[in-house]
């Protein structure tokens, strides 16, 4: 078969594909081309007992259901758009206006009146298709960032449901707003998916609603602005960019915590593997956002993989953790109110540290209002942030064998006082430390391995004239093993070349304060391989399986999932929603209304936000 000298897909070729326009999820290497795909599809194991004729696949990504609080009614659906997208690259978003569903004026039309919203994302595509990234905006502010599903000749459908509550006071705002949805699409001969789209909104509430507690009143987009013929995120193409926004901040606020949405692409989308410091920058990436130039928080990215990415059977139908749902990342920027209170105009930017050609990066500024001050005042008391720490090693053990490792370090922190008329001075700090681990190894020139963890550390405390009024901790773990290597050769054309991806999303977040205690932790593990047997150069059989075990444990309940497939077949799926003695769940009943009644992330919320004594 032609096809047979592009099968080794992860680090030893480079694959030459048709170039690709700026806004898919695919570079020119670590891919199959469609017609790879289709061979090798070709040489596939047998299916499970077929659906119905023409019936498309289903893929999914692992993640827990989205309960409303005790005492919610709904939901109440309303579409928000419907589109085709078709040849979409370098046209304008598409829009649709928005305005708050009749349903939620029923319910008393205040963002505090919302119990639960979730935005649902579904689509399906028939034909070929690359893996592409697009957004969802609601004036401005960015909602969902997320990766298309390859399709097959048959279809696929997949959907994507997100908790949106926090975005409460937009969804509710009285003013007239406009959603937009980018998604970057190539349709001609060769790649003829269209992707057919809605997206949903669904919203529960509370009666009666409840003044004094929710999330932020004001969410100010760190983004583009429309029109424009992209998304609204800022592209940044290399080490010295630095994309920004100009914002003055609302007179009375006195909590300010930016939210970072981000993807990787081009060069840069497996930058994992760039263990050679000299040749792509080397391994390492970071995200730093900058007032006015002054590094005050950093991200340092999970590393998702897209539904294309390495070879697109490992993410069939199991997508890979936090494809569907790309993370976003919160950056406590309360303390550094004392230079945005100001009165005056200040950039808020974000960069990306060695950064290849390219990054999209945006944010949205949640801002919590004093109710009774027309103005607060604030001042910063400290801030510390040095210079990134970064090593690289360097051992080469031979023709063909190659070491590398990359380790780095980075701490932020900052403390500062604001002064309001609802809740006195308060005074809040910030803490990041952030630790990071690589090493690329080749073997021969016939095996390679990358071995990445980062470890990340965040923090923030409030007090006021009564002592500790909020306090909350992070800790989050993303290791990430990649393997791909040559077995059962017999000879240079015949062996079996044998790829798998182990990737982990681990977080434990505790809180507490006079709105309770509340706790949650995440343990998402996800194992997937592929084998492609290759005989005198010719591909002649592809196997593929997948295994995942999801374990979240919380104050306002827990849910597990431990699901496998093989080939396109799910062999074993597992779930529940009973915690298991001792769990945090176990203790919710002592844990105040506050946990009980709103869940963890809106009782942190009202727990920051709110300072009622």
């Amino acid at each position: 078969m032609a096809e047979s000298c592009y099968v080794r897909v992860l680090f030893l070729l480079l694959l030459v594909v048709t170039p690709l326009p700026i806004s898919i999820a695919s570079p020119l290497k670590l891919r199959l081309s469609a017609s790879e795909v289709a061979a090798l599809e070709a040489h596939a194991p047998p299916p499970p007992p077929p659906p119905p004729p023409d019936t498309p696949t289903t893929y999914f990504e692992v993640d827990r259901p989205h309960r409303p609080p005790p005492g919610s009614f709904g939901p109440c659906s309303t579409l928000l758009l419907s589109h085709s997208f078709g040849f979409t690259y370098t046209l304008p978003p598409v829009t649709a206006p928005y305005s708050p569903p009749p349903c939620l004026a029923a319910a008393g039309g205040r963002a505090s009146a919302i119990s639960l919203a979730v935005l649902e994302w579904r689509a399906t595509c028939r034909g070929v298709q690359f893996d592409r990234i697009f957004g969802v905006w609601l004036g401005g502010v960015e909602l969902l960032r997320s990766c298309t599903a390859e399709p097959r000749p048959k279809g696929v459908v997949w959907s994507v449901s997100k908790d949106v509550t926090k975005y409460a006071s937009l969804l509710a705002a009285r003013n007239s707003s406009t959603l937009a949805v980018y998604l970057g699409n190539l349709v001609n001969d060769q790649y003829t998916g269209v992707y057919h789209a809605n997206v949903t909104l669904h919203l529960y509430f509370r009666h009666p609603p409840q003044p004094g507690l929710g999330p932020a009143d004001v969410i100010v987009p760190i983004s583009q602005s429309l029109p424009l013929n992209s998304g609204q995120w800022f592209q940044i193409n290399n080490n010295e960019d630095v994309e920004s926004a100009s914002l003055a901040v609302p007179a009375n606020a006195y909590r300010a915590v930016l939210e970072v949405y981000l993807s990787y692409h081009g060069s840069d989308e497996f930058w994992y593997t760039y263990g050679n410091p000299f040749n792509g920058n080397g391994p390492f990436r970071e995200v730093t956002v900058r007032i006015d130039g002054d590094v005050v928080g950093a991200v340092w990215p999970f590393p998702v993989i897209y539904t294309g990415g390495i070879s697109p059977f490992l993410w069939r139908p199991i997508s890979g953790i936090g494809s569907f749902n790309l993370p976003s990342y919160d950056i406590e920027l309360t303390p550094f109110l004392g230079w945005l209170l100001d009165g005056e105009e200040h950039e808020l930017g974000f960069a990306v540290t060695d950064a290849q050609d390219f990054w999209y990066v945006d944010g949205n500024l949640h801002l919590w209002l004093d109710p009774r001050s027309a103005a607060t005042t604030a001042g910063i008391i400290s801030y510390d942030a040095p210079p990134l720490e970064k090593v690289t090693a360097v051992a080469s053990r031979g023709p063909g064998n190659e070491y590398y490792q990359t380790t780095a370090f980075r701490s932020i922190s900052a403390a500062g006082w604001v002064q309001t008329s609802s809740y006195g001075k308060i005074t809040a700090t910030w803490t990041q430390r952030f630790s990071f681990v690589n090493t690329n190894q080749v073997r021969e020139d016939t095996e390679k391995t990358v071995n990445q963890t980062t470890d990340a550390y965040s923090g923030v405390h409030v007090t006021d004239h009564s002592g500790v009024a909020y306090s909350q901790e992070a800790e989050q773990s993303f290791p990430l093993y990649i393997y791909q290597g040559q077995v059962n050769q017999t000879s240079n054309d015949s062996f079996t070349e044998e790829t798998s991806v182990q990737l982990r999303f681990e977080e434990e977040r505790v809180a507490a304060g006079r709105p309770g205690f509340w706790s949650r932790s995440l343990s998402n593990a996800q194992d997937s391989a592929v084998d492609v047997r290759v005989q005198e150069g010719d591909a002649v059989g592809t196997s593929w399986r997948a295994a995942q075990t999801y374990r979240y444990e919380a104050t306002d309940g827990c849910y597990y999932r431990d699901v496998a497939s093989q080939g396109y077949g799910v062999v074993s799926d597992h779930a529940d929603e009973v915690c298991a003695k001792g769990s945090p769940a176990a203790g919710r009943a002592i844990a105040g209304g506050a946990a009980t009644e709103l869940g963890g992330d809106a009782a942190a919320a009202a727990g920051v936000a709110r300072l009622s004594s």
